[in-house]
């Protein structure tokens, strides 16, 4: 029996199990690179080079191992653009008694994949994707019995499932989580390690020439692309990070630094999310780091939890609910997303660093995706499908299943608790604790009121006082609705007027 395997550009992986029991006398590999794949969003140049250079690379790898692959590039002038166009043109040169697929990681993909076996008459297969450590029907069966989701609870049972950090039963170092030893800020004698970066090869250059060519506009820059493309890059990247950043991962995974993008971060999360290395491996070397004593409790732990379990719980999330997940906004914001997202130009430091290194790096880590580019938009009330589209373009580890989840639910609240207990905001005082980017801001975070004040302060208020219906009522935001009940009409008045005046100015 003859097949044809489609790979898709986020299934990078030779044991993927789409490619399992391929025969070379008789299979043939179908990849793609499709105009509206490169075109959903407005992707940032480095993302659309790491990924289509990536592909080729594993094409060829695919190659050198004698499996029969067809490729499409983007500027084949018969390309027709789609998926379902390019499987029909591969059709027509060959005659498989089937077509086999591993599942994919977006719900629109998914439809698009659903529709091929009656529209193309031919027996379509889906595989699942096994290289997450939880199914999705895994996690949907685990959501089913519980009234609130909570990533602790999920991770707690995939680390007794899988054993990772485990002995006899119980947790090592005596907790499951040891965040709070997680959230010190960056000392000034502490310098971040230098990070390996991957000078781009002729097949990289090729393809930035013709991003270049073909995006001109998309937001980014290319010169500063160091993102590994192969399997042995990955490999490279993840033991650099095991052995020289791990370490120091768990002290100073919450601390951002102004100049300084990648600080104690794996960067693994591009790689990962292509299929390059698994995060079982991840994982596993993590573990092994902690076992042999080079890496400390906090980091391992730390860092296995990014993975087994807040990268496993976002999967589940997106599956489990989606696409009516994506519909929700709680909050009923409606904000445009502001034009210094994209321009970075804003007299708020913080905001200008973080886009600043997402211009540079299509890479921002997590706190700075959480409490500062996310934490304005909660506070400004932008609407969540523009903040989504944005972090979704922006950023190079970003696809949707894990993407949507991450801001819809963690950053903006949108889903009104599903994901989080409550909403991630704060005011200044939280970044100038985490950062060294207040030094350097034209605005004063110590003051509260005022043009001189910075933003987030009025706007941290005027988001409580805007959202005191929804909100009041939730445990967690007790204590600053305790302090806003305490003050007369003529505060709030004030902070309404600064808020209101900040955010006019954004139009």
């Amino acid at each position: 029996m003859s097949t044809l395997r489609i790979i898709l550009g986020d299934q990078l992986t030779r044991s993927i199990s789409s490619l399992r029991d391929l025969d070379p006398t008789l299979d043939q590999v179908l990849m793609v690179e499709v105009r509206r794949e490169t075109t959903y969003v407005a992707h940032h140049k480095q993302k659309l080079v790491l990924v289509l250079s990536a592909m080729r690379h594993f094409a060829e790898e695919l190659r050198r191992e004698g499996i029969n692959v067809r490729y499409t590039r983007l500027d084949d002038p018969e390309n027709t653009g789609s998926f379902t166009g390019e499987l029909k043109r591969a059709l027509k040169g060959v005659s498989p008694d089937r077509i086999v697929v591993t599942e994919p990681g977006e719900w629109r993909v998914l439809e698009e994949i659903m529709t091929w076996s009656n529209e193309l008459a031919i027996p379509t297969g889906v595989r699942q994707d096994d290289r997450f450590y939880a199914t999705r029907a895994r996690f949907k069966e685990w959501a089913a019995e519980r009234r609130a989701l909570r990533m602790e609870y999920f991770y707690r049972d995939l680390r007794r499932e899988t054993g990772l950090l485990m002995k006899d039963g119980e947790p090592v170092g005596g907790k499951w989580n040891f965040d709070p030893e997680n959230r010190k800020s960056l000392p000034k004698n502490v310098e971040p390690p230098t990070r390996c970066v991957f000078p781009p090869d002729e097949t990289t250059r090729e393809v930035m020439a013709l991003i270049e060519k073909e995006y001109p506009d998309n937001f980014g820059e290319l010169e500063n692309f160091g993102w590994p493309v192969t399997r042995e890059q990955a490999l490279q990247l993840c033991d650099e990070f095991i052995e020289r950043v791990l370490p120091g991962f768990g002290d100073y995974q919450d601390a951002m630094k102004e100049g300084n993008a990648f600080l104690f971060h794996s960067l693994l999360s591009p790689a990962l999310n292509l299929g390059l290395i698994t995060a079982k491996e991840v994982c596993e070397r993590a573990e092994a780091a902690y076992l042999e004593g080079s890496v400390p409790i906090n980091a391992a732990e730390g860092f296995i939890r990014q993975i087994l379990g807040w990268r496993e719980y976002v999967r589940g999330v997106y599956w489990t609910y989606m696409p009516g997940y994506a519909d929700t906004n709680v909050l009923k914001a409606e904000r445009r997303i502001p034009w210094f997202y994209w321009s970075g130009e804003t007299d708020m430091n913080c905001m200008k660093c973080a886009i600043s290194d997402t211009r540079r790096f299509a890479y921002s880590h997590h706190i700075q995706r959480l409490m500062v580019t996310g934490n304005f938009a909660l506070l400004a009330g932008v609407h969540p499908r523009e903040i989504e589209e944005w972090y979704l373009a922006v950023y190079a580890d970003a696809f949707e299943w894990v993407e949507l989840p991450n801001t819809h639910g963690m950053a903006i609240f949108a889903d009104g608790g599903m994901l989080a207990s409550k909403p991630y905001a704060a005011s200044g005082a939280y970044i100038n604790r985490m950062s060294d980017y207040c030094r350097n801001c034209r605005y004063d975070v110590r003051q509260k009121e005022g043009e001189e004040a910075c933003p987030f302060n009025y706007l941290y208020w005027d988001f409580l006082m805007r959202n005191e219906e929804t909100l009041s009522d939730n445990p967690r935001m007790a204590f600053p609705y305790k302090t806003l009940s305490s003050w007369d009409d003529a505060r709030r008045k004030t902070v309404r007027r600064d808020a209101a005046r900040f955010l006019d100015s954004l139009t």
